[in-house]
């Protein structure tokens, strides 16, 4: 049976041993990598789409969506800790559910970050236009250039433009540094910080009120959304291979990550809720517009036109409101950072999903093909070049919320996989070590099952049917060709198949450089 065709732990670990990638990742670099993948577009750009869905309860939002991330982060942190391997969910459920499922895993998690990538490229572009907006430079991009269709322009030219040239820095093997990274988490903090420094003290109480004019429903929607501010803890689990000591460093790194992060949610959101309120747009019969539909941009439309600008309607919002407070040279350098620091996220996005194509590779389930490395720049090309067209693609289409919408439900199948994982290894191998056990499994386990399936649940219904659509097709290549290449069907114990694609364009928190030729070991 397929859906029983399982990879050992043993065998996975062995694996890994023999085509393993260098261990270079500290806690700290964990930290800043995971602290570096969550502050992005989710909270620069999807606060104004809480906004629409919850207004001021979008704070309720953050902590139900940073709940679930919590207790699916607590999952995790035992199976990254038992399985030090590269992969996370689509490699746990290898070894649990078997095969088929975790084909569609794998499958959900390329969605993941594919998507995930357009939703951080049409947040830039809205900094960007605002930030040539607000300049001395005279430049202004039309608005039907700088919005798709369902914002009622026409191509989002910006985003188009910053997704080529992403993809094309990864086809030559362009690197980040640790301390580029760094810098650029500090850079992001920073604005998050300078933000809430401004924001809070200028505070009116009674933008507060009403507190739920969408009632929870909204604020549960809201979260569904908003979740999309969290996922990139998971980036934290996907390196597990390239981590020294994983057993103590991967659950420091997940938990503390999303814990830091989850603390300026609160701030920022108070913050933007306080300084100039967050009140929804609403129809003649008194419920929300929804974000990112023709519908919500016409009436921003005629809003702006009568000299109003909500910052529901705001596409680059923590600017925007300090702009709105009189702070708009302040402003502008919140658009500045949303500038530098959102591009490294397209990166680290389109790189991850370079990892997942390498164990599933590895595994036998994509064709080797898709793993070649260029004979000059030593990068996976011909994947890097799919997944860029991909993203290109929904970055010029599809507004910011409907990416970070689909890419939910492919993240929330993910984490509830995972969950489902550690519940079923307590119950089949109970004699294995676990350097971290997840606490209260059986109470934690199905609150983040429960609360991934709450969260699909009040997806929009486009998001809700694009996950079975994606799956089907997944199912498609699945049968064609991995199930008939799987190396565990043939038996092969080591893979002959899946260049090492991590060594030749290095982690993005990996800065020897001195040492890239010695540590570059491609499978023959």
């Amino acid at each position: 049976m397929i859906f029983w065709r399982v990879k050992s732990l043993d065998t996975i670990l062995a694996t890994a041993e023999k085509k393993s990638l260098h261990r270079s990742l500290g806690v700290w670099q964990l930290t800043l990598l995971g602290v570096g993948a969550i502050i992005g577009t989710g909270i620069f750009v999807l606060t104004a789409e809480a906004a629409q869905k919850a207004g001021p309860g979008m704070m309720i939002a953050f902590v139900i969506a940073g709940f679930v991330c919590a207790v699916a982060a607590l999952c995790y942190s035992e199976l990254s800790s038992m399985v030090p391997v590269s992969g996370s969910a689509y490699t746990y459920s290898y070894a649990v559910l078997g095969e088929l499922i975790a084909w569609v895993v794998g499958w959900a998690l390329i969605l993941e970050y594919s998507v995930a990538a357009g939703a951080v490229a049409v947040g830039w572009s809205g900094y960007f236009v605002g930030l040539l907006n607000h300049s001395d430079l005279g430049i202004e991009i039309p608005f039907a250039l700088a919005n798709g269709p369902f914002a009622g322009g026409i191509i989002n030219l910006p985003a188009v433009a910053i997704c080529i040239l992403v993809t094309s820095l990864l086809v030559i093997g362009t690197r980040e540094s640790a301390a580029f990274n760094a810098v650029l988490v500090a850079v992001k903090i920073t604005a998050l910080s300078v933000f809430i420094a401004l924001a809070l003290p200028v505070s009116d109480i009674n933008h507060f009120e009403p507190f739920l004019p969408l009632g929870t429903s909204g604020v549960v929607a809201a979260a569904a959304s908003i979740f999309f501010a969290y996922v990139g803890f998971d980036a934290v689990s996907t390196a597990a291979e390239e981590t020294k000591n994983p057993q103590r460093n991967l659950p420091i790194a997940l938990v503390g990550s999303l814990m830091l992060c989850t603390v300026f949610y609160l701030l920022v959101s108070a913050g933007v809720i306080g300084a100039v309120g967050a009140q929804p747009l609403i129809d003649a019969a008194g419920e929300g517009l929804a974000p990112g539909s023709t519908l919500m941009a016409e009436q921003c439309s005629l809003l702006a036109a009568a000299g109003e600008q909500p910052v529901v309607c705001s596409q680059e919002a923590l600017a925007h409101v300090l702009r709105q407070i009189g702070w708009e040279k302040v402003g502008n350098l919140i658009g500045l950072a949303a500038f530098l620091a959102l591009p490294s996220v397209i990166l680290m996005m389109l790189f991850g999903q370079t990892r997942i194509f390498f164990v599933m590779s590895r595994d036998g389930l994509l064709p080797e093909v898709l793993s070649h490395v260029h004979p000059r720049f030593k990068t996976p090309h011909i994947v890097t070049l799919i997944t860029g067209m991909v993203v290109t693609l929904t970055a010029a289409f599809l507004p910011v919320g409907k990416l970070a919408n689909i890419s939910n439900s492919g993240t929330l199948f993910a984490f509830l996989v995972v969950a489902l994982t550690v519940m079923i290894l307590r119950v089949k191998d109970k004699k294995r070590i676990r350097p971290f056990k997840t606490p209260a499994i059986w109470l934690i386990g199905p609150l983040a099952i429960t609360g991934c399936i709450i969260l699909f649940l009040f997806l929009p219904l486009d998001a809700k049917l694009v996950f079975p659509i994606w799956t089907a097709i997944g199912l498609v290549f699945y049968f064609l060709y991995g199930y008939r290449k799987s190396h565990v069907l043939l038996r092969i114990d080591t893979p002959s198949g899946g260049e090492n694609l991590i060594e030749p364009i290095r982690s993005l928190a990996d800065c020897d450089e001195g040492n890239g030729a010695k540590e570059n070991n491609p499978a023959p």
